[in-house]
């Protein structure tokens, strides 16, 4: 079949890479350029999603961490496993309640296990994190997740559409479409077999302009992160102090990368980390390291938008599952998360 993909995110590159396998001749349009927007503005994980496990999403997190081993094995120069202390004080959850949570994680990932999680007593943390809060510490989990260079991981999968001969429009907003398979760009018209929005958090706001009604709202929050000098080689996960939500601080490329936040934001606002969110970061940073950071410090900051399914009043609760809703001849898909996107690229095939 002749089949259009709108988006040039992650979740539209492996839709036209998995279609081009399948044996269809594919054209993918990207407003700007590929790997541009949410996709290049994660937390870099390739992870389960270990904090869904409250909200029992495992059929996710399930597919997630079959999904992040796929990765690891198989993208090596872009991917790495990373160890990642979850340290457990006074104020956070508790040691059996995150043991439970990571046995689950343990168990879920099977026989694609990246290696077991283990206590570890104060003594072996300060080992690992020499500026990590001693302060109340009652030991940490050690666990293990992927990480990735989100961009290079992206270009990757746009080289291996490019080998099956997907054509590839960068530049090239989509002006409207209808579930005919009618497709307008700003200076041409195309009549596709299918056409599958997976633009992200731009897939109903296409759908509006379009004038498709559809049964889907999306919640649009955005994540923002900083980067800041190196403080460790172990990943942390950490608790911000008084509220459920955690964040990460990991390491990435001689850098220490700090995030995420979740605020929710409009689609035609400037999509950028705010000095609330920065300071709510390195509050959140200085409160667990002895060696403190300020403004100056910051290196660089990023914000990524997520489209996630709507329906939750808390947006730290918010789903992270998609959904493929198809309507004659245009298939909509909302929601999805980087580690997941090979997957849910396989499901619009399926729902082909």
């Amino acid at each position: 079949m002749k089949i259009a993909v709108i988006g040039g995110g992650i979740n539209g590159l492996c839709c036209a890479w998995q279609l081009g396998l399948d044996g269809h001749q594919v054209s993918l349009f990207e407003s700007e350029n590929l790997m541009g927007k949410t996709s290049t503005a994660s937390t870099k994980l390739l992870h389960g999603g270990l904090r869904y496990l409250e909200n029992f999403e495992f059929r996710l997190v399930k597919e997630a961490l079959d999904e992040r081993q796929w990765w690891l094995s198989n993208v090596p120069g872009f991917t790495r496993r990373l160890p990642i202390l979850y340290p457990i004080y006074r104020h956070t959850r508790s040691r059996w309640k995150l043991k439970v949570g990571l046995s689950i994680y343990d168990f879920l990932a099977g026989k694609k296990g990246i290696g077991r999680h283990r206590w570890l007593t104060p003594k072996q943390v300060k080992r690992c994190s020499p500026q990590l809060s001693q302060n109340g510490l009652k030991g940490a989990y050690l666990f293990s997740d992927g990480q990735m260079d989100d961009h290079a991981l992206g270009m990757w999968v746009a080289t291996q559409c490019n080998s099956l001969g997907v054509n590839i429009y960068e530049q090239s907003p989509v002006c409207k479409i209808d579930d005919s398979g009618y497709l307008v760009t700003s200076d041409n018209q195309f009549r596709f077999d299918r056409i599958i929005n997976v633009a992200g958090p731009w897939s109903v706001q296409l759908l509006e302009s379009s004038s498709i009604k559809i049964n889907q709202s999306l919640d649009l929050v955005r994540g923002s992160h900083l980067l800041l000098p190196p403080v460790s080689k172990f990943g942390h996960l950490l608790e911000v102090p008084e509220e459920q939500r955690v964040v990460f601080v990991l390491p990435f490329k001689h850098q220490t990368l700090l995030g995420t936040t979740e605020v929710r934001q409009d689609i035609h606002r400037p999509i950028q980390c705010s000095k609330e969110e920065k300071d709510y970061l390195l509050g959140v940073y200085n409160y667990y390291f002895s060696l403190k950071r300020n403004e100056p410090d910051v290196i660089r900051t990023f914000a990524g938008l997520r489209p996630l399914l709507g329906g939750s009043e808390s947006a730290g609760k918010a789903s992270r599952e998609y959904k493929i809703v198809k309507q004659n001849k245009l298939i909509n898909v909302f929601g999805g998360k980087w580690t997941t996107a090979r997957a849910l690229a396989r499901s619009v095939v399926n729902k082909l």
